[in-house]
């Protein structure tokens, strides 16, 4: 229930915010507006405000929604009220009108991750946990438990790094645009840094998931290596494992970190089957009360994606650190514009690498996969759920000015073309421009809806 009311609100809140900057606008231009609808189909409430001529409504299907003008092209309009029609309007006018909702989902992502900064976020510290093994992080000389200071791409001045999070966002940058990135590194236990290069230019990025971190080699921030809560009937519960043990030792491995436990555990399937391919029994031992337990635990195997991978049925790792990042007004203002124009950019750049083959059409999402994130993102906690919005809202509104016919972009390049030629685009062409962008934006959604349900399989 919490994931269907999210992803109504969700939709709501940034489909009438998109609707409402053509609204805004048309009206700032001496347009008549009809209608203001959010939803599709019977309307289930409408609405008028006092002396305006404009029904606002609420549909049945949340999936969109629209803004009915006075338009000529749609039916008679009385020969008095011509000069508010669209169609008559100024070429300035009408691609004022058409890029006001994607533009209003854009401002509304700036506001929204201003909020978060101004309010402050709690993000894990920038603590690094054990690099994955033969990963392009252990390649270049990280062990673990270092703190990232700093972080730059090359010949950019180095930046402070505020958080994991912070740093996970410099990472995916680099590693879509090929870039690789300076850590300077600081530990607990002296003053001194060290300088580390991560080579992201190497790593292939056909694929921007989960996989992408486990290429570099940097999945989680560091936390302690201590076994949490345990599933009934699971592998640890049947080994004696209990809540609050601190892992030190997997057979002759020293444990030091809970994503190095992590990693253990999850390649055991492979280090350690027996001849009929089940995991054989570990020598595990334990720090329970202060006082060393040693222990016997057979993992249980799962497939992963195609890969056979082990699991305990527990919460492995402890929480890790965390820090509270928080902005001032013109900063935290900066910041979040700052950060709109680099979701922007990277969304571009992963649609572009989509459209050339240089990235796979498995990293698009649907209706499914938004709904999912969205009841995730309000369980932990509000803004959460605020950055949440703003990276969707930014997703809506890049899309939105793309330059496919049925879209807001396909709209304003039909008046680019206008501006050029100084004639519009002939009813033959729009029906053929109009047909094809349907076919490909339906294209989309297909794909879009069958990763969902792969990914919910899965």
């Amino acid at each position: 229930m919490l994931t269907l009311i999210s992803f109504l609100v969700t939709l709501g809140i940034l489909i009438a915010v998109h609707e409402y900057g053509h609204y805004r606008v048309a009206v700032a231009c001496g347009i008549k507006v009809l209608k203001f609808s959010i939803g599709f189909g019977k309307p289930i409430y409408t609405w008028r405000l006092k002396n305006k001529d404009t029904e606002f409504a609420i549909g049945m299907l949340p999936l969109g929604g629209y803004v009915k003008m006075l338009d000529e092209r749609e039916a008679p309009v009385d020969p008095a009220e011509r000069h508010l029609a669209f169609n008559t309007q100024p070429l300035a006018s009408r691609a004022a009108v058409v890029a006001a909702g994607p533009l209003a989902n854009l401002l509304l992502a700036v506001l929204l991750y201003s909020v978060v900064n101004w309010s402050g976020l709690q993000e894990p510290k920038a603590v690094l946990a054990s690099p994955v093994a033969g990963s392009l992080a252990e390649r270049a000389g990280l062990n673990g438990h270092e703190i990232v200071l700093q972080a730059a791409f090359e010949g950019e001045e180095l930046e402070t790094v505020r958080s994991f999070e912070d740093l996970r966002w410099r990472m995916t940058q680099g590693a879509l645009d090929g870039r690789d990135l300076q850590l300077v590194l600081g530990n607990d236990v002296s003053p001194s840094t060290r300088i580390v290069v991560l080579p992201l230019s190497k790593i292939d990025t056909a694929e921007a998931d989960a996989q992408l971190f486990r290429k570099i080699g940097i999945l989680g921030p560091w936390t302690q290596p201590v076994i949490g809560e345990i599933m009934a009937g699971s592998a640890a519960q049947k080994a004696g494992l209990q809540a609050g043990d601190v892992v030190q030792r997997i057979g002759d491995r020293a444990i030091v970190d809970g994503q190095q436990l992590r990693e253990t555990i999850r390649t055991s399937a492979r280090s350690s089957a027996g001849n009929d391919g089940a995991v054989m029994p570990q020598a595990w031992q334990v720090l329970r009360a202060g006082q060393p337990v040693a222990l016997s635990v057979t993992p249980q195997i799962t497939q992963e994606g195609g890969v056979s991978v082990a699991r305990i049925g527990a919460y492995v790792g402890a929480p890790p650190e965390f820090v509270t990042v928080r902005y001032g007004p013109l900063e935290g203002l900066w910041g979040g514009a700052v950060r709109t124009w680099e979701v922007s950019v990277l969304t571009l750049k992963m649609m572009g690498k989509m459209v050339i083959g240089e990235a796979s059409l498995k990293n698009l999402s649907g209706p499914l996969t938004i709904a999912d994130y969205a009841g995730k993102s309000v369980a932990m906690g509000w803004t959460s759920y605020l950055v949440f919005l703003a990276l969707v809202s930014v997703s809506l509104g890049v899309l939105n000015l793309l330059p496919l016919p049925v879209l807001d972009g396909g709209h304003l390049m039909y008046y680019l073309w206008e501006w050029v030629t100084g004639r519009g685009v002939s009813d033959a062409w729009m029906d053929r421009l109009q047909r094809g962008g349907v076919a490909i934006l339906l294209g989309m959604m297909c794909i879009a809806l069958f990763n969902d349900l792969t990914r919910l399989v899965g």
